[in-house]
């Protein structure tokens, strides 16, 4: 007599040694990854009805991923792909993946300690020892007999002794023979030898700024445009990156621009806030800086690292500048920070943690200042020349960074500032 198992489902089949034939009671369910062979016509069509459903969900699943991220690789801009991608994945609640992958990847290759600069960076910072008296870039007007801004003091490096050039300040862009804008460079500290920072300073008197949107950063529509669209370069002599990003709550902190506010402006946020004169303050908001009917934007980003002319008592607290511990990793960095007299202080940096970003700022004077981005993709200075071409400057990156100097001549997927002559 054939003994048999009935599972539940209906289609069974003949026990091991049953013989397969009619009659012999109940039969086990075979299960589906049984050769076709071993399977009822029954079970074999159950078995393609889910297997095309299954390649249709993939189908569907996989193309509507790839046309996502062929949009992310495809959108206007000069950003690198890697960007592009990471972009993505945050766009995707995918953000946490990217911090760990890029922890992982600092941990496997941490910045070089020790070493020399390279000899284009030596070079670099050689030709700043004697360019503090050359003609400046962008010089379009007869210089007066008696500028009326000074060339900067040297800044006393971090690292001694100071190797030639190193310091001291040239002129980066100029307008009407004045060097509005100037700039030096240091090694950031004294392990990481073999890397720059580069250190800006802009006169307050003479520059108007105005803060720009990123197309997807924080994205919609303003009147003021992604890029610095031709017909209105003339006097253009600076820009610079935004911060943290706003619409995933990187920044801690809120966008505003043209009486719209995305995010949220907070009471406490370190903020670089614009007026309609053209004029900029960095500072605490709802302490140093508030809405008030001359503001037109705001840009805020993290807490403040300098205050009152003083590093910040937390500022080896590395939650506090990036996910987890990157407070305390030596990677791409910018800040921005004001004078007592009202001066502009843009660093940016090859290998900066927290603590030397905001060492650099206080040593070139700045009484408060405020972190921006960091890691590859963000961090920018750029400076332009007008002498051959005042309506249409040439851009020049302060330091290498992997987007070209142009980047702010095309749509930018993240917010900026560009900075103007007065």
């Amino acid at each position: 007599m054939t003994i048999a198992e009935q599972q539940p489902g209906g289609d069974t089949v003949d026990p091991p040694g049953g013989g397969g034939g009619r009659g012999r009671g109940p039969r086990r369910r075979l299960l589906p990854w049984k050769h076709r062979r071993d399977l009822t016509p029954g079970q074999l069509r159950r078995r393609r009805m889910v297997t095309r459903g299954a390649l249709g969900v993939c189908v569907v699943c996989v193309g509507t991923v790839g046309w996502s991220v062929g949009k992310a690789l495809t959108y206007p801009g000069k950003d690198s792909t890697q960007a592009r991608l990471a972009e993505w994945a945050r766009d995707h609640e995918l953000g946490f993946v990217v911090d760990k992958l890029e922890n992982v990847q600092y941990r496997m290759h941490p910045p070089k300690v020790g070493g020399t600069l390279s000899a284009d960076a030596l070079a670099r910072m050689k030709a700043t020892a004697g360019a503090a008296a050359a003609p400046a870039p962008g010089a379009h007007a007869a210089a007066p007999a008696q500028p009326l801004i000074p060339m900067r003091a040297a800044m006393t490096p971090p690292v001694s002794p100071a190797l030639p050039g190193e310091g001291v300040y040239r002129t980066l862009s100029s307008a009407h023979g004045e060097p509005i804008v100037q700039g030096t460079y240091v090694r950031p500290d004294e392990e990481h030898t073999s890397y720059e920072a580069a250190v800006a300073w802009i006169s307050g008197k003479h520059a108007r700024f105005q803060l720009h949107p990123g197309f997807m950063e924080p994205g919609g529509t303003f009147d003021v445009p992604p890029t610095i669209p031709k017909g209105s370069r003339t006097g253009l002599v600076a820009t610079w990156n935004g911060g943290f990003r706003i619409t995933d709550g990187g920044s801690r902190g809120g966008f505003y621009l043209d009486g719209r506010t995305d995010g949220e402006l907070r009471d406490g946020a370190a903020s670089e806030v614009f007026y309609k004169d053209g004029s900029i303050k960095v500072g605490v908001w709802g302490r140093d800086v508030r809405m008030t009917p001359d503001v037109v934007g705001v840009r805020q980003c993290l807490e403040l690292m300098v205050d009152d002319g003083k590093v910040v008592p937390d500022i080896d607290d590395g939650s506090k500048w990036g996910v987890a511990d990157q407070g305390g990793m030596f990677v791409p960095r910018s800040g921005v920070g004001v004078t007592a007299q009202g001066d502009i202080i843009m660093v940016v940096g090859q290998a900066l943690s927290a603590q030397s970003l905001a060492d650099l700022m206080q040593r070139a004077g700045a009484v408060r200042a405020m972190p921006l981005d960091m890691n590859r993709a963000w961090p920018s200075f750029m400076s332009y020349d007008s002498s051959r071409d005042p309506s249409n400057p040439k851009p020049t990156n302060i330091l290498d960074f992997e987007d070209p100097p142009d980047r702010y001549y095309v749509q930018a997927t993240r917010d900026f500032v560009a900075v103007y002559a007065r």
